[in-house]
């Protein structure tokens, strides 16, 4: 098996006392899809901030990308750090675009003043990239006059331009209508396809089956299993996990049963 694009070890994190992250362990292959998956409040937002330096984690290592970012629970160094960032792409449960600059003007931003691609490189990508999540007749639009759905998608774009090696999603969707959700997963259902390394936290437990290379489940600060989606979602040995997609997959019937 190759280097891990995503190597954590012995991960832990705590908040003012609180312990949110106990003794992490994981490995994410290039290419791989890596779906988290758990109840809120399991730590699973906290662990993907802590694979950009978004959070420091007092414990552990973390290495992405085949550069070390975390060595025995102390941060490397800041200019490492920002170098670092630059291959890895994230995107929130907010869009977080730039209020006052166009589709266009926010895509091409981060290239432009971080990688110093010049201004036409630069919107040649961007182009390109709207045109690939669905929006290349928005370019010039401002970001209010988006659906949520077409914010979200600009986001991915925007994270895209920067040309990273791996892709970080929190919870991409749960901030959207539902009926918008469907657009911004096929984007992320596209980047699988075409081989982009991904960590994914959701709550869409369809796209966790129909993605995922990996299904990690994460309960109260750690990882209660992981395995492929079928062995996940068909056949779980954790008492947790069961309990867990049961009421999950009811509740989302019920919502489908009250949506018709």
């Amino acid at each position: 098996m190759s280097t891990p694009m995503i190597n954590i070890a012995g991960l832990g994190k705590s908040f003012s006392g609180h312990r949110i992250l106990h003794s992490i362990d994981l490995q994410v292959q290039p290419s791989q899809v890596v779906v988290i998956i758990g109840p809120s409040g399991s730590g699973k937002s906290t662990l993907l901030r802590c694979c950009n330096g978004l959070e420091v984690a007092e414990e552990g290592s973390i290495a992405i990308c085949h550069q070390d970012l975390l060595v025995d629970g102390k941060m490397i160094p800041d200019a490492a750090l920002n170098h670092l960032r630059t291959q890895v792409g994230m995107v929130f449960q907010s869009f977080n675009l730039f209020p006052h600059l166009s589709v266009l003007d926010n895509v091409t931003v981060g290239p432009r003043k971080i990688l110093g691609t010049s201004k036409e490189a630069a919107e040649t990508t961007a182009r390109s990239l709207l045109a690939k999540v669905g929006l290349s007749t928005k370019a010039e639009a401002m970001p209010a006059t988006l659906s949520g759905g077409q914010k979200q998608r600009v986001a991915i774009a925007r994270a895209l331009a920067m040309q990273p090696k791996v892709m970080l999603f929190d919870e991409p969707t749960s901030a959207l209508d539902p009926e918008l959700v469907g657009e911004v997963l096929q984007v992320m259902k596209t980047l699988a396809t075409e081989g982009m390394t991904m960590i994914v936290v959701t709550h869409e437990m369809g796209f966790a089956r129909e993605v995922a290379d990996v299904v990690v489940v994460m309960d109260q600060g750690r990882i209660v299993e992981a395995g492929k989606p079928d062995q996940i979602f068909v056949n779980p040995t954790q008492e947790r996990t069961r309990s867990f997609l049961q009421a999950v997959l009811s509740r989302n019937g019920t919502a489908t049963q009250q949506a018709a």
